[in-house]
């Protein structure tokens, strides 16, 4: 005993990653042969760690580093299968047609079924119910082998089971686990066109299940999803016997009448596949959405959260019903988590700080606000939401006079040695009528090159005439401040919402409102993400963070350290991040004020994405909130995990260089 007892601890829990292992193996099977092949993974792993560098163990620590996806192709296309009425005819031509029904003609928001005991053991207050209520299963199959021979047990002799361990009323288990079946299940829309196109061929359809669920509880479950007509329900605890043994095939024959033709639909290759053949079944597979899409998803998720996340997305992609575009799929894959996520936290803010509005800020405020009010609607209707034009350009010039460091950052040293020429720099900062006095003063051509040298010159030259500078932005300067004062009404305090990364969008709109413009609002900035280690000045904004003056949703120094650790500008992750969130508007140059319309209108850049192109992305992100529940949290850690491994593909960061520059 002891000597074994020394192997497991120098075997097992010498590395978290081979115990983690472990037990997931040993969970799935029981007996004398899987404790054998058990050893042997043991064995194996132990010299994988051993000769490999510790692999394992980086795999387990960070599943995702490194990880390579394919991407270029959208997901949905991969499918290839049937269409559904094509599958219907296949299917009428047998005279019984049977379906599986969980992950078949039902789905669930989760990439592991037993993941529904998470939301059933919150409810019952039960800690630990997820293990428990697998424990208390594998425990009552045991002892019904032992008992009548048969592993098929009822939902109430597993909820027993959970009484006994746990002191919860087996009735009040059953309770919850039914009702969390009830709401969280929905239709699979492939299955549920192919239930449709068969109607009129009139066959006799049944189901047939490996399942602890009674058939009252079901039948209820997929009626309520549109699944009406089915004849019969052969429900393996029902009749104690199962499909994986193919038993349960044998009595739905000897009921149905041999002589007839059968035919079964469902996705496992035992169960459904090679059993239902072996008792006289024709089959017609059907691949399981979460193995077929799990390649691609993340793993490093917390376990409820990124259950939710990988099945809602495996099931939109994989179930067969249609085939969506590569951005469609951006947007929905990638940019939808991030969105719903940073709503919802800017939404718990703004009610924990009583803020009177919530400005979303140009260009990448537009999907956000849109989000926003489809998850909020109640405030869009209250007026407290606006989409607003800001930009760093804009903020720059109105605030100059100020912010003389960041102005000459922004319109000079910031392009130098970048082939601009003078004549284009002082373009760019609306100040054209004073090149040739600069360019006399100083020896400088206008159509010479912007370099270092020639930066500092000019930015010396400008502080000696300064007092015309921010006169050239007078006119645009009071255009915004009357254009501001109609968004900040009656309003004390807003939030001022932006991607990142700097925070230099809210502050900018807060010096502007309240030290150019005097229109006295409190502005508070939110933020997806700050400026990270890779930056050029990664402490920029440290002050205002500190403060809470600036607040980040996915990281900054003090928050989720590793992924601020991670996140690189110079590998293009912020434009990556701004390519899924970006309108399809160009940025603000200005805003004017139009006399006869009494309105501000916003002058624009032409913009870096094609129109279409952003359309289908933020219709993607659109389709990801209206399905997310609402029971459901999104850590800043657990929204950027799908972008942290699609910003792992060098693929994917051409792709946006390359989109980006034709449209320069």
């Amino acid at each position: 005993m002891d000597l074994k007892l020394s192997l497991y601890q120098g075997l097992v829990n010498r590395s978290p990653a081979i115990q983690k292992r472990y037990r997931e193996l040993r969970n799935r099977h029981s007996g004398r042969l899987w404790q054998a092949v058990s050893w042997a993974a043991l064995i194996k792993w132990n010299l994988i760690q051993t000769l490999g560098g510790r692999r394992l163990e980086r795999e387990y620590y960070e599943p995702d580093a490194g990880r390579k996806i394919s991407f270029g192709c959208p997901e949905s296309s991969r499918r290839g299968i049937l269409k559904p009425q094509e599958l219907a005819e296949r299917l009428a031509e047998y005279d019984v047609i049977s379906f599986d029904i969980f992950d078949t003609l039902l789905l669930r928001p989760f990439a592991r079924p037993s993941d529904l005991f998470f939301v059933a053991g919150e409810r019952l207050g039960c800690l630990n119910y997820e293990a428990i209520r697998r424990q208390a299963e594998q425990d009552a199959r045991k002892d019904a082998l032992w008992n009548i021979g048969c592993g098929e047990v009822t939902l109430a002799e597993i909820c027993a089971r959970v009484s006994r361990m746990t002191g919860i009323p087996g009735e009040e288990a059953e309770r919850a686990e039914v009702q969390a079946e009830v709401e969280l299940c929905f239709a699979n829309p492939y299955m549920k066109e192919v239930f449709e196109c068969l109607k009129p061929f009139g066959k006799r359809l049944i189901c047939i299940s490996d399942m602890y669920l009674p058939s009252d509880v079901i039948r209820q479950i997929l009626e309520a999803r549109g699944f009406y007509g089915i004849d019969r329900y052969y429900i393996s605890c029902e009749y104690r016997a199962s499909k994986w043994e193919g038993t349960l095939y044998e009595i739905v024959r000897e009921q149905s009448g041999k002589e007839a033709s059968y035919v079964h639909v469902g996705d496992h290759p035992e169960s459904d596949g090679k059993q239902a053949r072996k008792h006289g079944f024709h089959t017609e597979p059907y691949r399981n959405v979460n193995q077929a899409g799990m390649s691609n998803r993340p793993r490093d998720m917390s376990a409820l959260t990124g259950s939710v996340y990988n099945g809602i997305v495996n099931a939109r992609l994989y179930n067969g019903r249609e085939e969506y575009s590569l951005e469609y799929e951006l947007g929905f894959v990638y940019g939808g988590l991030l969105v719903t996520g940073y709503c919802r936290f800017i939404h718990e803010y703004a009610a924990e700080h009583a803020a009177d509005k919530l400005l979303f800020l140009s260009r990448d405020g537009d999907i956000l606000h849109r989000v926003y009010n489809l998850l909020y609607p109640g405030e869009a209707s209250e007026g407290k939401t606006e989409y607003v034009h800001w930009s760093r350009l804009a903020a720059a010039k109105i605030s100059a006079d100020i912010t003389r460091y960041d102005y000459f950052r922004r319109f000079l040293h910031h392009k130098a040695n970048q082939s601009y020429s003078m004549r284009q720099i002082l373009e760019s900062m609306e100040l054209s009528d004073m090149l040739p006095g600069l360019c006399a003063e100083t020896g400088l051509s206008q159509d010479g090159i912007l370099t270092e040298q020639a930066a500092e010159r000019t930015e010396e030259y400008l502080v000696r005439h300064w007092e015309e500078v921010p006169a050239h932005y007078r006119e645009e300067s009071e255009a915004a401040k009357r254009y501001y004062a109609e968004v900040l009404r009656n309003c004390k305090r807003v939030c001022a919402i932006d991607v990142g990364w700097a925070g230099s969008g809210p502050m900018t709109l807060d010096c502007a409102v309240n030290r150019i413009w005097g229109l006295d609002c409190e502005i508070t900035g939110l933020l997806a993400g700050t400026n990270t280690l890779h930056s050029m000045e990664p402490d920029c904004s440290e002050a205002e963070l500190t403060g809470g003056k600036l607040v980040s949703y996915l990281f900054s120094q003090s928050h989720n350290r590793d992924l601020w650790k991670f996140h690189d500008e110079g590998k293009g992750h912020n434009l990556a991040i701004e390519f899924l969130l970006g309108s399809e508007k160009g940025s603000l140059k200005k805003l004017v004020w139009d006399e006869n319309q009494n309105r501000a209108a916003a002058v624009c850049k032409e913009p870096d994405v094609p129109p279409d192109m952003v359309r289908e992305i933020h219709r993607g992100i659109l389709d990801f909130a209206k399905q997310w529940p609402v029971w459901c949290p999104i850590s800043g850690r657990d929204a950027y995990a799908p972008l942290r491994l699609l910003l792992e593909q060098k693929d994917f960061l051409r792709f946006v260089s390359d989109i980006m520059e034709r449209n320069v």
